[in-house]
């Protein structure tokens, strides 16, 4: 299990907890110190779509300036997402499988 994020999210951290407290085995990917790259973000959109991986409600969308808003909604998503990749939702996971968007212990629960 791979997971992507930033260290010093909130989000990231309850994952990883959460990861640690059930004793499950991950490999944490910091898009900071770790890098991103074109093929993993072309991924990312084209398994989960970029209503999904595209993160408009945090600070980071609301302080993008408005051609980089443009360009994020129209073919230029990829090279925004490379540029900041604090706006793609956080975490995003790769169980071996799947890829998931976002952290929701309740939903693991059942699963799991």
């Amino acid at each position: 299990m791979i997971v992507y994020g930033i260290k010093n999210c909130d989000s990231v951290k309850k994952c990883r907890a959460y990861l640690q407290q059930k004793q499950i085995n991950y490999v944490f990917h910091d898009y900071r110190s770790d890098g991103i790259t074109v093929e993993l973000v072309k991924r990312f959109l084209d398994e989960l779509g970029a209503e999904k991986v595209l993160n408009k409600r945090g600070t980071s969308w609301r302080q993008l300036p408005e051609q980089l808003k443009q360009q994020a909604d129209s073919d230029g998503l990829v090279d925004v997402l490379l540029g900041m990749p604090t706006l793609i939702k956080r975490p995003i996971i790769d169980d071996g499988q799947h890829l998931t968007a976002g952290f929701d212990p309740q939903r693991w629960d059942e699963l799991g």
